[in-house]
């Protein structure tokens, strides 16, 4: 896992504000959604890269852009070492056979009015394939993710199925054009959690197989330790701690990441555990504020410097990076 297969630099994603007569009145500068505010990271072929934050930290937004599903304001993102930011919608639809996405909802993202077959072939069509070979993909895709027999699921639709074998062929869709790079963004949220592991478990199997990089983005730390090799924590558009997902669960070194660990439920309720206080609301990503992001929540809020010096996601320790003026020279 050591060639990088995708990176981006500094990412950003702001999107405007839709304000009415008085507001605009009002208002004297244009507002945004910072949604993204300058996060770079790398995935490296055959990785599971783990995205973890509470809702609205920009997690979803990052996906999307990587596959161009949405424009970044700035930055750049790099596929295989090509600068693919702003490549043509004609250029880059030849490179969306490499990069695919699974959404949360299986419930939603399958059209209920189109078979399974017609759901799977459908990126197929859209590139351009017809004939055996179509068919061909679609059978093995279909086994791939043990949909199995795969011609008795051919001619069903999706409310025929459970949910996990939605969420199955929603991965199938997804795996048929022989993808690069999936973004799977919290592909288990909605399912139970009896079968939440079959799930995961098979996206595990499948990158073994086929070499695939994924992006997991995930609230839940317990499942993204349980898939991902690396984990990136975000807050407020911001990435605040990047290590091993291993290292990370087991020392977290920013205090929002020990928040986030601490909120886990553990089976021991006798367990020694960190006991991180944190207060107050996520402050609003149109407003965010100056200095350290998490500064107004943080329980170890150490003075003026996180209130006005932004801190850099740097290495703490060998292949842990964090974002907190308790590990800078500049706090020393």
């Amino acid at each position: 896992m050591s060639e990088t297969l995708i990176r981006i630099e500094n990412l950003k994603k702001w999107f405007p504000v839709r304000m009415g007569f008085f507001q605009s009145f009002l208002s004297q500068r244009a507002l945004f959604v910072h949604a993204i505010d300058g996060i770079s990271f790398d995935v490296k072929r055959g990785e599971i890269f783990g995205l973890a934050g509470e809702s609205g930290s920009g997690k979803t937004t990052t996906g999307r852009i990587l596959l161009k599903l949405d424009e970044p304001t700035d930055g750049k993102i790099f596929f295989e070492g090509k600068d693919v930011t702003f490549a043509p919608e004609k250029e880059f639809k030849i490179l969306r056979r490499k990069l695919q996405i699974i959404f949360q909802n299986p419930y939603e993202s399958l059209n209920p009015l189109m078979t399974i077959r017609s759901i799977v072939e459908e990126p197929l069509v859209v590139q351009g394939m017809v004939g055996k070979d179509m068919e061909e993909k679609v059978f093995k895709s279909l086994e791939d993710v043990e949909l199995i027999p795969a011609d008795e699921y051919l001619l069903r639709y999706p409310h025929e199925l459970s949910g996990g074998q939605r969420q199955r062929v929603a991965v199938a869709r997804a795996l048929v054009l022989d993808p690069e790079f999936v973004v799977a963004d919290e592909p288990v949220s909605m399912l139970d959690v009896s079968i939440r592991a079959e799930v995961l478990n098979l996206m595990v199997d499948l990158r073994e197989k086929r070499n695939v990089s994924f992006l997991y983005i995930t609230h839940d730390l317990a499942l993204a330790r349980h898939i991902c090799d690396r984990l990136a924590v975000m807050y407020l558009g911001k990435i605040m701690e990047l290590s091993d997902v291993d290292q990370l669960v087991n020392e977290p070194l920013h205090p929002y990441t020990q928040a986030l660990i601490d909120a886990v439920p553990v089976p021991d309720p006798t367990s020694r555990r960190v006991d991180v206080q944190v207060k107050g609301e996520i402050p609003s990503p149109v407003n965010p504020p100056p200095g350290c992001r998490f500064h107004t929540r943080c329980p170890q809020y150490i003075g003026d410097i996180c209130r006005t010096v932004e801190p850099r996601l740097a290495e703490a320790r060998k292949g842990h990076s964090v974002a907190c003026h308790l590990y800078s020279k500049t706090a020393k």
